[in-house]
């Protein structure tokens, strides 16, 4: 009975107004109050969320610091243990290599004392001229010592040594620079070469530019049976090396060396020495575009053909007195240039016979 009749209290008519907004009272005030308390508890996650987030940086970066100072103090370690491995290396390097090479190896007290000129700083180190005694008592001739550079790393010893070893298993021929010996005992490195009197045939050919007829001597002079001549012996000495199946790669004026008696000895066999020990592909060497082959500037794998083309260009070097080649042609676009079937034009000092 008191729920029929709570139940008879609250029901209203529907013209009384009062009744219908307490009727719907509970809604009013319950609906908010739910909102408020779901964004309260939202609101709390988020909150805790964001605590953790920065609490597990705190952690990672408190971690990582001991790490990196871990790997520091590890890669210290490894760092000491790897200078005591190049120290050890480099003495077993020395060690073998005067095993190797000593038939070659010259007494360094054969090198006269205070005769070293410096001729050039080149890629491995600086080379000299300087004078070696030779057999006959009170004696001595002109020879090239390329000499190791000081701060030289393993890697570069052992290439420095596979040059010398490299030019020794070429063996003689009369138009390729001669090895005469080699100082492997200690450092410095020394490797020996024979002197060429009028040094490199490009300066040889600028120096026939000017008014100068004579020097030392020497006519500076090139007449075309000597193009000829001096073409010959280079050609004799890329047989030779075509029969040894090496590609030289580097085939110019510049590393072609002359003698007073105008002989004639190819030289700059660094890439030739790349080639053959590391492979093709894994050369770094770089040599001037407009003395490549199309091949090489494809990238693709030369051979001794690619000698031959070079060959060609250093005979327009003589024959223009050290021209440079395509000299209307920038570099960046010799490879289109030549893929165009283009040629040079015939130099205007050169013959018809030439």
């Amino acid at each position: 009975d008191i729920k029929r009749f709570t139940r008879m209290l609250l029901e209203c008519n529907s013209n009384d107004k009062l009744c219908v907004v307490r009727e719907h009272q509970t809604e009013v005030i319950v609906v908010p109050v739910l909102l408020v308390g779901v964004f309260v508890i939202v609101l709390t996650v988020i909150l805790w969320l964001h605590c953790r987030g920065l609490r597990a940086k705190q952690e990672q970066s408190s971690s990582s610091g001991h790490q990196v100072h871990d790997k520091t103090q590890e890669s210290n370690s490894t760092e000491n243990h790897y200078i005591q491995l190049n120290k050890t290396s480099m003495e077993s390097l020395l060690n073998s290599a005067s095993l190797a090479l000593k038939e070659l190896e010259t007494p360094r007290e054969k090198l006269s004392p205070g005769t070293l000129q410096l001729v050039k700083h080149g890629h491995y180190g600086s080379i000299y001229r300087a004078q070696l005694e030779t057999e006959h008592p009170g004696k001595t001739k002109t020879v090239v010592l390329k000499a190791l550079k000081d701060l030289a790393n393993p890697q570069e010893v052992k290439n420095f040594l596979g040059r010398i070893k490299f030019h020794n298993n070429l063996g003689h021929h009369k138009n390729l620079v001669e090895l005469v010996g080699c100082c492997v005992d200690q450092v410095p490195l020394y490797m020996i070469m024979e002197d060429m009197s009028l040094g490199d045939l490009l300066t040889f050919l600028w120096t026939c530019r000017k008014d100068v007829v004579t020097m030392d001597g020497v006519p500076y002079d090139l007449t075309e049976r000597q193009v000829y001549e001096v073409g010959l012996q280079v050609a004799a000495a890329l047989t030779y090396l075509e029969q040894k199946k090496l590609f030289h790669g580097d085939i110019a004026a510049r590393n072609v060396l002359l003698h007073h008696n105008f002989t004639a000895k190819l030289g700059g066999l660094g890439l030739a020495y790349e080639t053959h020990t590391y492979g093709a592909n894994l050369v770094r060497r770089t040599v001037p575009v407009k003395w490549q082959a199309p091949e090489q500037l494809l990238k693709k794998t030369p051979s001794t053909k690619a000698d031959i083309w070079s060959f060609g260009i250093l005979l327009y070097e003589m024959v223009t007195l050290g021209a440079p080649p395509y000299p209307e042609v920038p570099p960046s676009d010799i490879l289109s240039h030549l893929q165009r079937r283009n040629i040079m034009k015939k130099p205007s000092s050169c013959q018809q016979a030439m």
